[in-house]
C-alpha cells in the first residue's frame, strides 16, 4: 500500500510539473536528448556496449550448451537405470539392448 501511495504521489507531482513546463520545455528537452543521442561519443559508447553484449551472449550460450549436454547425459543414464521398460539408445539414436528396451530390475538377462 505504501508503494502504491508513493507511486501515485510521484505521478501526480510529475503531471503538475509537466503541465507547468508546457510544450516549449518539452521541445527543448527533446532537442537536447536527440543531440546527445546523435553525438559521436554516444555512438561509440553504444557500439562498444553492443559488441560487449554480443560477446557475453556468445560465451554464455556456449557454456550453457556444454552444461546442458552434460546434464542430459547424467539424467538419461540415471533414468535408464531406474525406469523399467524404458527404451535405450546408442549415440546415434538407434535402439539398443533387449529389443530396444532397458531390462527390468531383477531380470535374469540383465547385463
Amino acid at each position: 500500500m505504501r508503494f502504491k501511495f508513493a507511486f501515485m504521489t510521484g505521478l501526480a507531482i510529475g503531471f503538475v510539473l509537466g503541465a507547468r513546463a508546457g510544450r516549449e520545455r518539452y521541445e527543448q528537452i527533446r532537442k537536447l536528448a536527440r543531440k546527445a543521442a546523435e553525438s559521436p561519443a554516444t555512438q561509440q559508447a553504444v557500439a562498444a556496449v553492443q559488441a560487449q553484449a554480443v560477446n557475453t551472449a556468445k560465451a554464455a550460450g556456449g557454456k550453457l550448451a556444454a552444461q546442458a549436454g552434460t546434464a542430459r547425459a547424467k539424467v538419461g543414464g540415471a533414468l535408464h537405470d531406474r525406469v523399467p521398460g524404458m527404451r535405450t539408445r546408442d549415440a546415434n539414436g538407434h535402439a539398443t539392448g533387449h529389443n530396444g528396451y532397458a531390462p527390468t530390475p531383477g531380470d535374469a538377462r540383465r547385463g
